[in-house]
């Protein structure tokens, strides 16, 4: 049984499709990292630098990696399927760049599927997100129907209904103008703070504005 994840440690990691390549500087790959409960980090690259990887590798749902991935000085690669259900579900939130949502299903829908699968699900706040970010005149459109942009918030705040350490956002608003992607920060500062939980971001050049986050080159 995990209780709390305190930190997250990459030790010499690089995705295998890199192993003969000559890299450039990286403040990642290679190296000895930790990411910390609490904080902040935004990991930039150029395309095809190995940022939605990095969040897979740390997701457990690509292991084409060398060298280690640690939560709390537990090699990841010791996890059994229950831990990694166990992560996932309460420790771990996890924004893909793909999104992932489920196009027959409503907006609302989407959000509420995931709560009930992780058990951590407030209606009221869940509604006051949706306004903020200014969709809930389609809060049960069909999410295939939605613009891309839509999709990204309504993703967003599903990734925000659960239990959480650490959340990974991949490229969390490539598709928002810059007052939304102000409004989609401060709802993911303010929850991440209320659950003491630390943000890890990843982008190619429209990062979600956050403040003050630390800033890593892969």
């Amino acid at each position: 049984m995990i209780q709390r994840i305190e930190e997250i440690t990459l030790e010499s990691l690089l995705p295998r499709v890199f192993a003969r390549e000559e890299l450039t500087y990286s403040q990642v790959w290679r190296r000895k990292l930790t990411f910390r409960r609490g904080c902040s980090y935004l990991v930039e690259s150029a395309s095809g630098g190995g940022k939605s990887s990095l969040a897979a590798f740390i997701m457990g749902a690509r292991r084409d990696y060398e060298g280690r991935i640690l939560f709390d000085g537990r090699a990841a690669s010791s996890f059994s399927i229950a831990d990694w259900q166990e992560l996932r579900r309460a420790h771990v939130a996890y924004l893909p760049q793909e999104l992932a949502l489920f196009p027959e299903l409503s907006a609302i829908d989407n959000i509420l599927l995931k709560g009930e699968i992780c058990g951590e699900i407030d209606l009221p706040r869940v509604e006051a997100w949706m306004e903020r970010l200014g969709i809930t005149a389609r809060r049960d459109y069909p999410a295939g129907k939605l613009s891309i942009g839509q999709q990204q918030r309504v993703a967003l705040i599903r990734s925000l209904c659960q239990p959480f350490d650490f959340i990974l956002l991949d490229e969390p608003v490539s598709h928002l103008d810059e007052a939304n992607n102000r409004i989609a920060a401060g709802i993911v500062e303010e929850e991440a703070h209320r659950q003491g939980a630390g943000i890890i971001t990843f982008s190619v050049g429209n990062p979600l504005l956050i403040d003050n986050p630390e800033k890593l080159t892969l």
